[in-house]
This record gives structure tokens, C-alpha cells and sequence, in this order.
């Protein structure tokens, strides 16, 4: 694993060597659009990027918060790509279907985090109180982020209309690419 410095902009991931060499490029990028965003069930630090049959990047957060901060700002860069099309397309079905996605992916989430907790508190050396705190922390956010995005999901489907807000870029803590 090597650590490298990522920006999320209008989205697209760029990745680079180092904060202090973004001015000298980017070694790689990838559309957050096209990608498949698929958490790791067993290392809770980790995630992929999957265009499929192209390219795969194997991320790795610091802590399970940062994951969780990158998480949900890939999720709502993959939506707001819609907005920047203008009017028109905020109708259309893939919409609904990257609503849809986020909202799986925010579904698979959950189901870890409280697969943690359940671990945590029936642990055989007795309940593990740290890591059931930490990860109800996550646990509150990941529910804040899948009740919105449900929420749009349902407006989506309900007008046929949804206005996201532009992203322009998201400073998020540094990740580890292998």
C-alpha cells in the first residue's frame, strides 16, 4: 500500500504522488460515474473502484470514519454528475438507478456496522464498549446519509424532478492506493 494524495472534483478521482505534486499532474483518474463502489465486509479501512472489465482501484482509508467520509462523498459525486447535465436529465431513469445504487451501498454499510456492534457486544471475552462506541458513531451518520439520499430517491420517483447541488471539489484525508 502506498499513500497518495486524492482530489474529487466535479466527479472525477484524481489521485497523485503527494499534495505537493498536484501542480505537476495527476498520475490517474477515474469517473466516479462509471464505477462500482464496493466496500469490504472483512477490512472495515477498505474499498474499490471497479469500472468493470477496465480498471480497479484498490483504496485503503486510515480509519473506518475517513472510509466512511470517502464513502459517502463518491456516493453523492456519482449523483450530482446528473445536475451538471442541466434540466432535462434530472428526469431520467439513470437518476433513479444511481439513487439506487448509493442507496445499496449505503444498505451494505449498515448491515456491517451493525454487524460490528452485535460482534462487539457478544464478545466472548465480554462486550467490547470502544469499538461498539465507535462504530454507533458511523452508524448514526451512515443512517443521516441513507435517509437523504431515500428521501431524494423518493422525490426522484414521486416528480420525475430533482435538483442536486454542483460539486466542485471535496477535501477529503488522504488514502492509500495498492
Amino acid at each position: 500500500w502506498q499513500t497518495r494524495w486524492f482530489i474529487l472534483e466535479n466527479g472525477i478521482l484524481s489521485y497523485y504522488k503527494s499534495q505537493d505534486e498536484v501542480k505537476q499532474g495527476c498520475k490517474g483518474s477515474i469517473k466516479v460515474q462509471a464505477c462500482e463502489i464496493n466496500v469490504s465486509s472483512i477490512d472495515h479501512t477498505r474499498m474499490d473502484l471497479v469500472i468493470p472489465g477496465e480498471q480497479h482501484m484498490y483504496l485503503r482509508a486510515a480509519t473506518s470514519q475517513e472510509r466512511q467520509q470517502w464513502l459517502v462523498a463518491l456516493g453523492t459525486a456519482k449523483a450530482c454528475v446528473h445536475s451538471r447535465r442541466g434540466k432535462e436529465n434530472t428526469k431520467s431513469p439513470d437518476s433513479l438507478k444511481s439513487k439506487k445504487s448509493e442507496l445499496k451501498l449505503y444498505c451494505d454499510l449498515l448491515m456491517q456496522q451493525v454487524h460490528v456492534i452485535k460482534n462487539s457486544a457478544q464478545a466472548p471475552d465480554g462486550p467490547q464498549i470502544e469499538n461498539m462506541d465507535e462504530t454507533t458513531r458511523l452508524l448514526g451518520a451512515t443512517c443521516d446519509t441513507f435517509i437523504k439520499t431515500l428521501d431524494d430517491c423518493m422525490k426522484l420517483a414521486a416528480n420525475g424532478i430533482y435538483e442536486m447541488p454542483i460539486n466542485n471539489e471535496v477535501i477529503l484525508p488522504p488514502i492509500t492506493i495498492k
